[in-house]
This record gives C-alpha cells, sequence and structure tokens, in this order.
C-alpha cells in the first residue's frame, strides 16, 4: 500500500490515503514490566473478587501500596476481557396477582390520521404545588396536538379534544 520507494514521498502518499504521517510510522509498543506484574495482580484479586470493577480494583491496588489510576486499571481489565460480575435488575418481572391487558393495536394498519393517538401525562413542580401536562400525538402524521394542562386530572378538566381545519379544539 505505501512504498518508501515510490515517486510521491510519504508525506504526500498518507495525505492521498487520508491517514497522518505519524500512524505510519507508528510502531506498537509492548505492555510495560509493571503493567505486567499489575496484569498478575488484577487477575488473583478478580479471581477472589468478581464483582470488582475498575473503581473497586484501583481502591484495592492503592490501599495495598500500587500507584495506579482508574484509567490503567480499567484499560488492563479490558485488554484481559475482565468485566464485574453482578445481578442486574430486572424490571420486567410479571406479578401473578396482575391483571394482563390484551395489545389492541397489534394487528392494526395505520394508514389514515386521526385512527390511532397516544398520550402521555406528567406533572411540573410549581412555587405551590403543580399542574398537570397532557400531550396528545396522532401516530400516522406524528403531529402533536395543543397540549392540555390543569391543576387537576379530571374529564371535566381536560375536556373532549375533536379535529379541526386550524388544529384542535378543546371542549
Amino acid at each position: 500500500m505505501m512504498d518508501k520507494n515510490h515517486k510521491l514521498n510519504i508525506s504526500k502518499q498518507c495525505n492521498l490515503l487520508g491517514i497522518s504521517r505519524s500512524t505510519y510510522y507508528y510502531k506498537p509498543q509492548d505492555e510495560t514490566a509493571f503493567n505486567m506484574m499489575l496484569v498478575g495482580e488484577i487477575f488473583e484479586r478478580y479471581m477472589k473478587q468478581p464483582y470488582l470493577g475498575s473503581r473497586g480494583m484501583t481502591y484495592r491496588l492503592q490501599r495495598a501500596g500500587f500507584k495506579v489510576n482508574r484509567k490503567r486499571i480499567k484499560r488492563l481489565m479490558h485488554k484481559m476481557g475482565l468485566k464485574a460480575v453482578f445481578t442486574k435488575r430486572n424490571t420486567s418481572k410479571k406479578h401473578r396477582e396482575h391483571k394482563i391487558y390484551p395489545y389492541l393495536l397489534k394487528d392494526l394498519k395505520i394508514n389514515r390520521p386521526n385512527q390511532v393517538w397516544c398520550s402521555d401525562i406528567t406533572y411540573i413542580p410549581m412555587k405551590r404545588g403543580f399542574i398537570y401536562l397532557v400531550a396528545i400525538m396522532d401516530w400516522y402524521s406524528r403531529k402533536i396536538l395543543p397540549p392540555i394542562s390543569g391543576k387537576t386530572i379530571g374529564i371535566s378538566n381536560i375536556g373532549i379534544c375533536r379535529p379541526s381545519k386550524r388544529g384542535s379544539i378543546w371542549n
């Protein structure tokens, strides 16, 4: 790919390939003896305490007298393929007493505006209490209807939305 004996000099060849000259001249370095010793130490500690990540490992090594920072330990652990072992939270566990509602839109083809709407509700903290904000979106056009806000939640406060030529009209 690159030729030292080519009529174009190395700088121009690198420029044509879109790489820097430092990339061409780069020689990868072997790990230092200290890093190799650290690799052994990290592996030993990881076998005893596999739940330690780079932060915990760095803390333990520093307490043992090694002058290391987290960046080095993280790099070495990544190179070794070591990751902390921990149980992940499972937020999708079904509770047998909870009712499972059918997904009514499963086989529905949405092909026109105002066929399916989705909504979301949130509250906004104010000086005294908070107000509710409701946003409604048409799934077909992805347009968001004008938001509704109020101090309480209820059909009488939110009203009914019906489309019009100028946008939505809230009754």
